[in-house]
């Protein structure tokens, strides 16, 4: 990756590597966009096959947090930080993870603000405890807004809802079925939400206990994970990782509607939002419909403190805000993700504008 190139080109501000010896801690922050506030965005634990891979990886996610907080009408820019190496392995030692998250604390405190910190893939609010012992540029922690899952779940939901109007011309989704690939932390808050209003849930997952636990309390019927793209179903819920969308699952989807948890579903939008147009997929644009959990986080820096009724407004404000999405598309006949990133670059825009004439006065 011509990695320079790569930040002109989609407007980052700043890419940064970190390695303590000491902890092992090998961690990527990529800050995409700060000119409506500081940038924010999960930590990311994963076992990359490679340092480019994790740079990349920080890159797309990060740019897909500024428009995420932008739409979601956030006082907040896009970052993300990814952690190459493997979470379960430091779990097993108290210790060490105790120092390897308060080394990565320190870092962030060098960072003076510019980035904030939550839990994300391989990672917990634990680990975000520790992180706080050495900054408090980070969010999502116990006593405040706590685990953003279940924000998120709901986020994704009325994303869910609101398709099924666009499409149906009903929010009723008793006996849809929905497709959830990834039954994690969100996948299974989507799962108890959709199972409350009667839909039948088809799941796929790495982990057997997680399955299992689904399959008992909402008597989801389970299928291996590359068999997930091609069970006849009314929405495909991705709620794993990204990029599930592409040249090889599109032929195989049907469904409706993709709606999901992820970030970065389409491997490469502009492509593979037109290949799902011409199918009649409807795609809901995923920084919009996984918003939720960025908006609960966001009110720990409320002044007066965290306020759950005023998170959960705007959380379901969402269905509302992707209604009107998938509306003007259809109107317009463009992509719902360009309609989404318009209305997101609109707004950077006009408060970089209005920056600028203070910082020139």
């Amino acid at each position: 990756m011509d990695k320079f190139g790569y930040m002109e080109k989609y407007g980052f501000e700043q890419l940064c590597l970190f390695h303590d010896k000491s902890t092992g801690l090998k961690v990527i922050t990529a800050i995409h966009n700060t000119v409506l506030g500081p940038a924010l965005g999960g930590s990311r634990f994963w076992n990359y096959e490679n340092e480019e891979l994790a740079i990349e990886d920080a890159l797309r996610l990060a740019r897909g947090m500024t428009y995420k907080s932008a739409l979601a009408g956030l006082a907040l820019g896009g970052g993300k930080s990814v952690i190459i190496g493997d979470a379960s392995v430091l779990r097993k030692d108290p210790i060490k993870r105790e120092a390897f998250w308060r080394a990565f604390g320190r870092y962030l405190e060098g960072l003076n603000g510019r980035y904030i910190t939550a839990e994300d893939v391989g990672t917990s609010t634990q680990d975000m405890v520790y992180v706080n012992m050495e900054t408090d540029h980070v969010v999502g922690l116990p006593g405040r807004s706590g685990d953003p899952s279940p924000y998120t779940a709901l986020g994704v939901f009325k994303s869910i809802l609101a398709c099924c109007n666009h499409v149906y011309g009903s929010d009723d989704i008793t006996g849809k079925v929905v497709a959830v690939q990834g039954v994690g932390n969100v996948g299974y808050c989507l799962c108890k939400y959709l199972h409350e209003v009667g839909a039948k849930l088809i799941i796929c997952d790495v982990s057997q206990e997680r399955i299992d636990k689904v399959v008992s309390e909402f008597g989801a019927t389970v299928v291996a994970p590359d068999a997930i793209y091609g069970v006849e179903c009314d929405i495909y819920a991705p709620c794993a990782l990204g990029a599930t969308v592409n040249d090889d699952t599109i032929p195989q989807l049907k469904c409706k509607i993709v709606c999901g948890g992820a970030n970065n579903v389409l491997r490469d939008a502009p492509v593979h939002a037109v290949a799902l147009q011409n199918r009649g997929i409807v795609y809901a644009p995923d920084y919009l419909a996984n918003a939720g959990g960025v908006i609960n986080v966001s009110y720990e820096r409320a002044e007066g403190g965290y306020n759950e009724e005023a998170s959960l407004r705007d959380v379901n404000f969402i269905y509302q805000r992707m209604l009107d999405i998938l509306t003007i598309a259809k109107e317009t006949g463009r992509l719902t993700y360009e309609v989404a990133d318009e209305m997101a670059e609109k707004r950077i825009e006009a408060v970089r504008a209005i920056k600028s004439i203070y910082t020139h006065k």
